[in-house]
């Protein structure tokens, strides 16, 4: 092979090389560029939505572990009992849906025990 043919093969690598980083380039621009409106967008939905909810203030913070005990602890109580109230519908549910089961009318199944001849 000549000399002057790996250079035609150097300088068509080489292009090629410069065209898929422009091509690549050209695509991440774009993408940014949608990115950059699309951030915009989101900025001024946030402003206009900052503006409906700054009418009203935010509610204090408490923290539950700097507040009276006792309060925070018959709250506490409520949840509980009204879990276990919960927990106990459930349960019996549960329990009325198994005992349906178990207590089927063995009669109904009776052509599952049949033997075909």
């Amino acid at each position: 092979m000549p000399w002057w043919s790996w250079m035609v093969i150097w300088a068509v690598l080489v292009l090629g090389l410069l065209a898929m980083l422009v091509a690549l380039g050209y695509r991440l621009f774009r993408k940014g560029m949608a990115t950059m409106h699309a951030l915009g967008e989101l900025m001024e939905k946030t402003e206009r939505l900052s503006d409906l909810t700054d009418a009203e203030p935010e509610p204090p913070f408490h923290p539950a572990a700097l507040g009276p005990a006792r309060e925070y602890a018959a709250v506490r109580e409520e949840r509980r009992a009204r879990n276990a109230t919960i927990r106990h519908t459930r349960r019996e549910a549960r329990i009325r849906r198994g005992k349906l089961l178990v207590r089927a009318d063995p009669s109904r199944f009776s052509h599952l025990l049949r033997k075909r001849h």
